[in-house]
């Protein structure tokens, strides 16, 4: 019965890794390679690991697949997300057909700054607040 499992698992984990491999090939920019080897072969990584564990029916082995998945589930969007994040800091084209630019206008080049609309919003807000502050503190304004 566990034969069927590992072949199951494997043979999913196998086929995550061939979509993952298939999509940095077709996948037209960087941004969207990224993201295909991050999540397919991620699960497929990890498929293939828990046929590993199933198969070889031992405590130590099983720990250490499990450590090992829970270690990649965690590394592995991080740093896709940080070589995303640089690439187009770097200044790496989106795809032509690309609907939406979210990063657009808010990140400066010169001084390496990213600004997020909602610091923006907090920062003005603040502003407005100490400004009537001081008018309710200053009656002669």
């Amino acid at each position: 019965m566990s034969e069927i499992f590992v072949a199951i698992f494997s043979l999913s984990g196998a086929i995550f890794i061939l979509l993952a491999a298939i999509g940095l090939i077709r996948m037209p920019d960087a941004y969207l390679r990224i993201s295909v080897t991050t999540k397919a072969a991620t699960l497929g990584i990890g498929l293939l690991l828990i046929a590993a564990a199933i198969h070889f029916k031992d405590f130590s082995i099983t720990s250490r697949v499990l450590a090992i998945i829970l270690f990649i589930l965690l590394t592995a969007p991080i740093s896709g997300h940080l070589i995303g994040r640089a690439s187009y800091f770097s200044g790496v084209k989106l795809w032509k057909d690309s609907i939406m630019d979210d990063m657009a206008g808010k990140y400066s080049k010169a001084t390496q700054e990213l600004k997020s609309e909602n610091v923006e919003k907090l920062k003005k807000i603040k502003k407005e607040k100490s400004e009537t502050k001081l008018i309710k503190k200053d009656p002669a304004k």
